[in-house]
């Protein structure tokens, strides 16, 4: 029987993406496919369905294949021939993502070259949708061209040398695939002609370009040219403001300019024909916008936008200028104010290594910065707003008032949650300020920040605005908590329905303090009991809110008014006859009582038994006869007949009988002859006189 999870297609992709998503999800995956045959296939194809190394793919022929069998990324001893394919391509046929990266020693180059030779099909992953590909030479460049299926869509290329053959290689790119994402990532400059090879490749709907010369006019006229692009992706790190208006001289972008753009006719009239002429702004059609740099530069490119961005992602050099933080925060909310639903604000790669250098020396204390969040005054789209940074992580409860008035429909609110403070000052945020945001912010589901959980005031317990039914997840990383009860209390007033509360509890990490992970504890272990009271205290309280009748006061205008009205009243007179008859119905009713007759058999039953005492009498022949057997006996006694006869006469009575017979068998026998005497049978325990002569005595029958 199938699953009922299984009927519904879409129900169990997403259960099983939930899973493999998890915490050991793909040991956990691979144990659900092994479960039934039911759940086997879509099992499978989430397993299978993106992949980090070519690893597995390999592995998948057979061990006499191999020149180590348990270290299949040492390549193949030999060339595989069309059976040792099969479950390759079975497999194959469910790789959606597969990445590769050339300076690991995971997988050996010789396994491409068994490949390209002796693949039984051109694609041996013809499904394959994202390829992901850092390279350091050429050779490993090459290698790319046979995943390069039609129905590749994303490719993420990554080159850290320069490749004489980069622009053959896009050539190729651009003619076997058509793509929908292309992201490219060099510390060398992008080839001179990049935009050649790809204007024709207009079906781009997100790009990605961090190398040299990416803010060149040709690559900005370029990517404002793509009829689809949506999501747009560049780094302006160590450029100059001239550097990032020159992206921009090749558009025409007169909305934001005084001056008007001094096109010639013939110019406009080429770019009309090839269709790179737009009219009524700049990059219009983008949806997402993700910049890495100097705060400054990203100010400056934001101001050449008429889109209504939906997703900007900012990654910046922390600390920033206070002066053009200030600009920036302005001008967000001044361009993108009725579009904007997310904000995510993050930290180059150098200055998290600058953290982690002073993290990791010894008795360096972290630096702690304030960054002002009062410049965001109206973004009343955002519904998720982060921030992480290493420096500038101290807020106070006027940032997050301004954040509650600016941003009144936010849902996700981090700000700096992995913060850590020295023990000298802790943090400025308080549970007064997250009160704050749950009074105003009604759909707030999700907050991180670090707080210090001291005791507030009592007018934040005698409001009910402040409580929040919507938020569900908080998370206070290295938060400060002394009294552990009343945080609970007060946590309890602030989110009633709030699930989870997290906090850093790892010894070994940096800025854990014990007792502030123990007093979290605590606060973790009451709330739910505190939460339960609290609900039902309210409940209590709204139930005889309603028993309580609304009372008003009104004023009623009583002045009474008269009014003189004269009515003709005619009776009219109707004169009718009814008949009252009863109906009378005589019934009788037999009121006899029924009597029955039955006669009962009371005769006691008596029954006669007799029983027999006759003794039973049973004859019986029994066979008497003595069996006599002569022996012949050394007597040592003789004796005469006269003696021996006298003495057995009284010994034995068959005695006499015996010797009747003798005599008158033998009667010539001399008296005096010496007999052989032997024992009796019935006397065996008389003397020894008493034998019997040694003849042969026939039976006598008594």
């Amino acid at each position: 029987m199938i699953p009922t999870i299984l009927r519904d297609p879409d129900a169990a992709k997403k259960l099983f993406e939930t899973i493999i998503d998890s915490p050991n999800g793909r040991r956990s995956m691979s144990r659900l496919a092994r479960t039934c045959r039911a759940m086997c296939e879509p099992a499978l194809n989430v397993l299978w369905r993106e992949l980090d190394s070519l690893l597995p793919i390999i592995s998948l022929f057979p061990n006499t294949l191999m020149k180590r069998a348990r270290r299949p990324g040492l390549g193949l001893a030999k060339a595989p021939n069309a059976e040792d394919w099969s479950r390759v391509l079975a497999y194959g046929e469910r790789v959606r993502r597969i990445a590769y990266i050339e300076s690991s020693p995971s997988v050996s180059p010789s396994i491409f070259a068994v490949i390209t030779e002796n693949r039984p099909v051109q694609y041996i992953l013809p499904h394959l949708q994202q390829l992901i590909w850092r390279v350091d030479t050429a050779a490993g460049l090459q290698r790319c061209t046979i995943f390069l299926n039609p129905e590749l869509q994303n490719l993420i290329l990554e080159v850290s040398t320069r490749i004489p053959q980069l622009a053959t290689f896009l050539a190729d790119v651009c003619s076997s695939t058509q793509l929908s994402s292309f992201s490219f990532t060099s510390p060398t400059s992008l080839p001179d002609t990049f935009t050649d090879i790809l204007r024709s490749h207009n079906t781009l709907e997100r790009l990605v370009l961090v190398a040299p010369g990416a803010l060149s006019s040709s690559v900005g006229q370029w990517a404002a040219s793509l009829p689809m692009l949506r999501d747009l992706e560049l780094d302006l790190t160590g450029r100059s403001v001239i550097a990032v208006e020159g992206f921009f001289d090749d558009i025409d972008s007169g909305v934001f300019s005084g001056d008007e753009i001094d096109f010639t006719e013939i110019r406009k009239s080429s770019l009309r024909l090839t269709g790179d002429l737009r009219s009524g702004g700049v990059f219009t059609d983008l949806r997402q916008l993700s910049l890495t740099g100097e705060v400054a530069n990203i100010a400056v490119f934001l101001k050449h936008l008429t889109s209504n961005l939906t997703h900007l992602e900012l990654v910046i050099e922390d600390p920033p200028d206070m002066a053009d933080w200030q600009d920036l925060s302005g001008l967000i909310c001044e361009r993108f104010s009725k579009s904007l639903l997310s904000l995510r604000i993050n930290a180059t790669g150098s200055s998290r290594f600058n953290e982690l250098v002073r993290s990791t020396s010894r008795g360096g204390e972290p630096p702690c910065r304030h960054l002002p969040l009062q410049h965001f005054t109206s973004l009343p789209c955002l519904l998720r707003l982060e921030i992480d940074l290493p420096e500038s992580v101290l807020f106070h409860n006027s940032d997050l008032q301004a954040v509650a008035e600016a941003c009144p429909n936010i849902e996700i609110l981090r700000l700096c949650p992995m913060a850590r403070f020295p023990a000298s000052s802790g943090p400025s945020l308080t549970l007064e300020g997250v009160a704050l945001l749950t009074q105003n912010c009604k759909r707030l589901q999700t907050l991180a920040l670090v707080l210090d959980a001291h005791t507030e005031s009592e007018e934040t317990f005698n409001s009910l605005e402040v409580s929040s039914r919507s938020l569900l997840r908080l998370h206070v990383g290295h938060s400060v908590v002394n009294d552990a009860l009343q945080s609970t209390i007060l946590l309890s007033h602030l989110a009633p329905y709030l699930e989870t509360i997290k906090w850093f509890h790892e010894k070994n990490r940096p800025g854990y303090v014990e007792a502030n992970a123990n007093g979290w504890q605590k606060v973790s272990d009451w709330l739910p009991h505190m939460q339960g009271m609290r609900l039902m205290e309210r409940a209590r309280a709204v139930h005889l809110a309603t028993q309580k009748p609304e009372t008003r006061e009104q004023s009623v205008d009583a002045t009474p008014r008269s009014v003189q009205r004269s009515i003709q009243v005619s009776p009219k007179l109707v004169d009718r006859s009814t008949e009252a008859k009863p109906e009378l119905v005589s019934m009788s009713i037999d009121a006899t009582p029924s009597i029955v007759d039955t006669s009962v058999d009371a005769t006691p039953a008596v029954s006669h038994q007799s029983v027999s005492v006759r003794t039973i009498t049973v004859s019986t022949e029994v066979d008497a006869t003595v069996r006599t057997e002569s022996k012949a006996v050394d007597a040592k006694e003789t004796l005469s007949y006269e003696n021996s006869a006298s003495l057995n006469r009284y010994a034995d009575p068959f005695y006499s009988l015996s010797m009747l017979h003798a005599q008158q068998n033998d009667g010539d026998n001399s008296s005096s002859e010496k007999h052989e005497l032997r024992p009796s049978p019935a006397h065996s325990l008389s003397s020894s006189a008493s034998e019997l002569l040694d003849h042969d005595i026939p039976p006598v029958c008594l």
